[in-house]
């Protein structure tokens, strides 16, 4: 059954009539005005960023020459925040920076160990295995609460991130191959040495790796200040095929003492970088 549209009241005086009971919403092309190229942009900034990539670019060649222009992507980093952290480095496309910063986050899954083991997948689990505790010395950051710890035989835990399904295509990373930050952070216990040790590899669609983010083995002595550390690496200029990210870390205590006196080890992070902001 076809609805009724809206009916307009006349305004006083007028005579009613039957082509005022519709709106035509067809524009003629000669009914058209032209649009300074300023003002477009200004009205294009004030859209969703989708929208003017998917939708205004294409309407016409003036359209299009605005929605490409660095002024106005540029223009959007600064309202939404996205500020670089270096300001020597200037992005050579601007509108590539906005996207990837408004896309980027971690890709690590409970990286403070808010949700106990969930979400990581446990390679080794020896002496009184895995445990989650409260921090022993306060960390950097003032939300990090909780962190993993190992025991006197060797832990190692790890995550498998598929770059498809966190919205990162095959085209994406072959044409543009975006910077791939990683960071974690640990830390000794102060009474019992311990050592740390991380791994993460670029996989390509069989995860057979393409490149690898090894560093040797790090030792800390009995009787050290326990202070958190800080691990970070950028794989950069890779090659084409990434298609998932392997991240492990893990330790133990080198004393042999029952418990958990091992390397601590929390707020891991994986993400996905303009190269300007790395």
């Amino acid at each position: 059954m076809k609805l009724p549209g809206p009916t307009r009241r006349p305004a006083d005086g007028a005579e009613t009539d039957s082509s005022c009971s519709t709106v035509s919403l067809a524009i003629k092309d000669e009914e058209l005005f032209p649009v300074p190229l300023d003002i477009l942009e200004e009205i294009f900034l004030n859209l969703p960023p989708d929208q003017v990539v998917h939708s205004c670019r294409l309407v016409c060649h003036e359209w299009k020459e605005v929605a490409d222009r660095q002024s106005l992507w540029r223009e959007r980093c600064r309202r939404e925040g996205y500020h670089l952290h270096d300001t020597s480095k200037t992005p050579k496309d601007w509108r590539l920076f906005y996207f990837l910063c408004k896309k980027r986050r971690n890709l690590i899954k409970n990286p403070k160990g808010e949700h106990k083991m969930k979400y990581w997948q446990i390679l080794e689990n020896g002496g009184d295995m895995w445990k989650i505790e409260g921090l022993m010395v306060p960390h950097p950051d003032e939300t990090v609460q909780k962190n993993f710890v190992t025991s006197f035989g060797v832990c190692k835990k790890a995550q498998l991130i598929d770059l498809e399904k966190e919205g990162y295509n095959a085209t994406f990373m072959d044409n543009i191959q975006p910077d791939i930050r990683i960071s974690d952070w640990y830390a000794p216990r102060w009474d019992c040495g311990s050592e740390y040790d991380i791994c993460v590899e670029l996989l390509n669609k069989n995860k057979k790796p393409i490149q690898t983010f090894a560093p040797k083995t790090i030792f800390f002595e009995q009787w050290n200040d326990q202070q958190w550390n800080q691990m970070t690496h950028v794989f950069q200029n890779y090659g084409p095929g990434v298609r998932y990210i392997r991240f492990s870390h893990g330790g133990k205590d080198t004393q042999f003492w029952a418990g958990w006196y091992g390397i601590r080890v929390t707020n891991s992070c994986v993400e996905i970088c303009p190269a300007a902001d790395t």
